[in-house]
């Protein structure tokens, strides 16, 4: 099947990985493999092209505009919270006046709403916040539950791996042990075949060494 990757390594019973050399052999590897790597075609066309600017809001974009015109940032206007009176000329313009008057009164206002927010916050904040910690308490619990539970999922697949691995490893020990035991009786196999073959050679030169052979066994079987 093209594409298709064999993975044979058992980490669990693989030996040979502290030894000298082997870490310098695997970076090596890689390093061919990522020299010989020359991708002809762009590997993310499949994908919607980036769009880096998808969670900018509005004010931050302004405010990036202006870090890229390297411009001063606007100081903070306190302008709302002061009381001027009626410009110069102004002093005797009913209007002005008016408007000072509603300037005066939203800023009265907006300091009792003030004062109003401080006297819920003596009220309301210390059981709002204990009930803030207890929902951060019982979402703990829920995650470190949750994690429990990842943590010996990944411990039952590791052991797993380990069981099967380890079967495996008898197995191919096993099996490296009959093929051992193979590859010497075929090598035992081999070497009579050439000791047959060189005495054949030597009786087909001399004939009389099989005359000789046949009475030493007569002599022993008698």
């Amino acid at each position: 099947m093209a594409g298709e990757v064999i993975v044979d390594a058992l980490p669990y019973i693989d030996q040979g990985y502290d030894e000298p050399g082997v870490r310098e052999a695997a970076f090596a590897m890689v390093e061919e493999e990522c020299r010989r790597y020359r991708p002809t075609k762009n590997y993310l066309e499949h994908l919607p092209p980036l769009n880096v600017s998808s969670f900018e809001t509005p004010i931050m974009h302004n405010e990036f505009e202006r870090l890229q015109n390297r411009l001063p940032m606007e100081t903070l206007s306190m302008k709302r919270y002061e009381l001027p009176p009626p410009p110069g000329g102004k002093l005797n313009e009913v209007s002005a006046w008016l408007e000072c008057v509603d300037n005066s009164q939203a800023q009265l206002e907006h300091q009792a709403v003030r004062i109003l927010n401080l006297q819920l916050m003596l009220e309301y904040c210390c059981p709002a916040w204990q009930r803030y910690l207890q929902t951060l308490g019982d979402l703990e619990k829920l995650v470190s539950k949750k994690l429990a539970e990842l943590r010996q999922q990944l411990q039952e697949v590791n052991w797993q791996r380990k069981s099967l691995q380890t079967k495996g490893g008898e197995q191919l020990k096993t099996l490296e042990a009959k093929w051992v035991a193979l590859v010497s009786q075929n090598y035992e196999i081999e070497q009579a075949c050439c000791m047959a073959e060189e005495y054949i050679v030597q009786v087909k030169q001399n004939p009389k060494l099989l005359n000789y052979k046949n009475s030493q066994v007569q002599g022993i079987a008698g």
